[in-house]
């Protein structure tokens, strides 16, 4: 009997160790730890999956830098700065589907607390960055106020003058989406953060994603930081409720994923729905951007087609990057204010799905 449990040992270390060795996932894992150490993070959390399994979840560094605590991927909640946008727009797509929305009506139809302008805009321009609709001015990004409700963050840029006249121009703004976060509640009939979790999160499991409440206790929540002088430091102080809908949501990065498998599963809503989310849009001039309501498109430098969204934050910086043609979802976020997760990531698809000579 004990030489039977000893080859189940020697047996189930033997795979293990087969597991590990795969040269693969150990060129990922070297590469992601590569693009913390050049970026001086104190955390990373990575996760990869392909055709719906998980093929690569890790963290790297630290969650949280004074108790030394380390990263989970299932666990840890990172900030996704505009990563919510993609979340946002998952909730619109809901709507259209059902037939609650129509994108080329004027917004006040849905947000009749938003004054009119001398132009009108619809919700598709607002979801498209076409709106004309101001980002950040001075310390804005450093707000510490709490906005209770989604009408009160539009204060803080619902009066000024727009940019130019919709839908003759692309300007990024996340206020935008503190506009189209107004749109979802009129033509839903609830409260956007309501909407959020009953509406996409809990259909998709995503547990570990909420909204950022700087007054409650967050279970895993990482730290924030910064660098100053070689030396980590907590990033500044900043609550994001003026902008849940751009900004305010924290989350892992295997919920990222299982967010990116919804949009490749047509989960929520249809394809037909989900190709008027990702595909980029055009100007009246017939000029095209590179994004649709909420998703940027684009080709990798390796020539893989794929949509998703960036994300930066005080203390986080993130992004999830979704390949249609190979099935493939990359999620990574950490826990400081500038870090390498934009092109770079693109990496990890090449190193998983190039085949070696």
């Amino acid at each position: 009997m004990k030489s039977m449990i000893t080859i189940l040992l020697l047996g189930t270390l033997f795979l293990c160790a087969c597991q590990t060795e795969d040269p693969k996932q150990k060129e990922l894992e070297e590469y992601i730890e590569q693009l913390r150490t050049e970026s001086e993070s104190v955390g990373w959390t990575a996760t990869v999956s392909v055709d719906g399994a998980t093929v690569f979840s890790k963290g790297f560094g630290l969650g949280n830098y004074e108790q030394q605590v380390p990263v989970y991927p299932d666990k840890t909640k990172f900030r996704i700065g505009s990563i919510s946008k993609a979340l946002t727009a998952a909730a619109l797509g809901v709507l259209i589907e059902e037939g609650k929305i129509d994108l080329d009506a004027p917004v006040q139809k849905y947000a009749p607390y938003f004054p009119e302008k001398k132009y009108a805009m619809t919700t598709r321009q607002v979801a498209g960055h076409q709106a004309g609709i101001r980002h950040y001015n001075g310390d804005e990004f450093l707000s510490s106020k709490y906005y209770p409700t989604v009408n009160e963050g539009l204060e803080i840029f619902m009066n000024d003058t727009l940019l130019f006249e919709p839908g003759t121009a692309y300007r990024y703004t996340s206020y935008g989406f503190n506009l189209l976060s107004a749109v979802i509640e009129g033509a839903a009939g609830e409260d956007f953060l309501h909407f959020m979790q009953t509406r996409v999160f809990d259909p998709l499991g995503m547990t570990e994603t909420l909204a950022e409440h700087m007054d409650s206790l967050i279970l895993y929540r990482a730290g924030y930081y910064d660098m100053a002088e070689g030396k980590v430091i907590n990033a500044p102080y900043v609550d994001n409720s003026y902008k849940w809908a751009g900004g305010g949501f924290i989350s892992t990065s295997e919920d990222l994923v299982k967010f990116g498998n919804a949009m490749l599963q047509n989960t929520l809503f249809s394809e037909e729905v989900k190709q008027q989310l990702v595909t980029p849009q055009s100007l009246k001039n017939g000029e095209k951007t590179e994004y649709g309501m909420g998703f940027f498109s684009g080709v990798d430098e390796y020539g893989r087609p794929y949509y998703g969204h960036g994300g930066g934050s005080v203390g986080g910086c993130s992004n999830l990057i979704i390949y249609p043609e190979e099935k493939m979802v990359v999620a990574v976020i950490t826990n400081d204010t500038r870090a390498k997760v934009g092109k770079e990531l693109h990496k990890v698809a090449e190193i998983l799905l190039t085949k070696k000579q």
